[in-house]
Formats: C-alpha cells, structure tokens, sequence
C-alpha cells in the first residue's frame, strides 16, 4: 500500500459526503475510527501504519476546520477505544478527561497522530458524537447518539479496509398522533 494520495482523497471525499448528508452543524461532533491494518490489507490490529494515518488525517482535518465541527479519533481496543478530542470540546461537552497517551501500539496509529496533530489533544474515555465513518470495522457505534441511521457513501472501502458510515437523530417518541415536523 504505497498510494497515500488516493487514502487522502477517499477519506476527504467520504467525510464531505457524510456531513452532506448528516446535515451537521458547527459544534457537532464527528467520530472517526480505523484500523491502519486494514487500510494496508492486514487483519485489524496487526500492522499499524503511521504514513496511513498521517494520510487519513491529512484528508479529514480540512473538512472538519471547514465546517467548524469537533474531531474524535477513537483509540483501539487496548485504550478501550478511549477517543482523542480537542480540549475545547471535552470543555463543551462536559467530558471528563483520562490520563494516558495513545502510542502505534497502545490506542493506535490515528491515536498517536491525533496526539501530535490535535492543537490542545486530550483523551476521554466515552462521547456522544452525531455522526461518524468506521474505516476498517472498528465499531464506532459506542460512541454515537442514540438513534444511529447507517448510510451508504460513494465509497466502500479506504484502501483495503471496509468503509461504513452513520449519522444520528433525535429519538421519535409518542406513538401514533404525536407530530414529528412542522
């Protein structure tokens, strides 16, 4: 896997889509999980690749300034998929921070990157976010608000890793004569 140009762009063009579609407003939150491994053909876990992740981020920085939304990098499962966050947003929130630093192989290469590309990064260990893209079966869906709705992108896959994406909305509650829009 050497075409960190293409990486870049399908992740750049599979974010865009999925806020598009989201209807995301600034101050939302977007989850991002992935296996590198994956990404390079490898099973989950076994091949973390820092030039993979340096690529991803390199795709889904822009779009998220751009649309002044709130990035979270989910950790794998050796940080209990912990998730790495702007301080700003752990402020917002109201999320408590933990105390560990993701590393290749604790917490995962987009961890280690989000570390050292983040402005003011912090760690905390749950979040509601509003929409997300799993990149390589990760299972983000811990870390979305309740009602996830899956969606299908242009994109199935990012490298060689699976693709899958949702967003979320409100609960419907009141049965039958309760009105949902106006």
């Amino acid at each position: 896997m050497g075409d960190y140009d293409l990486i870049t762009r399908a992740v750049n063009e599979s974010l865009k889509e999925l806020i598009n579609m989201a209807h995301l407003k600034p101050g939302n939150i977007i989850i991002i999980g992935c296996s590198t491994s994956e990404v390079v053909g490898k099973r989950i876990g076994t091949d973390s690749n820092i030039k993979v992740a340096t690529a991803l981020m390199k795709g889904i920085l822009p779009v998220i300034e751009e649309n002044k939304l709130f990035l979270a990098i989910q950790c794998c499962e050796h940080l209990n998929r912990a998730l790495v966050i702007e301080e700003n947003c752990a402020n917002q929130y109201n999320l408590e921070k933990v105390s560990v630093y993701p590393k290749s192989k604790a917490g995962g290469s987009m961890g280690e990157i989000a570390m050292s590309t983040f402005k003011n990064p912090v760690v905390v260990e749950s979040i509601k976010g509003h929409a997300g893209l799993d990149i390589g079966d990760t299972f983000i869906g811990m870390h979305l608000k309740e009602v996830a709705i899956p969606v299908r992108l242009s994109h199935k896959q990012i490298g060689e890793a699976h693709l899958t994406s949702a967003y979320t909305r409100p609960k419907l509650i009141g049965g039958e004569r309760a009105v949902y829009k106006k």
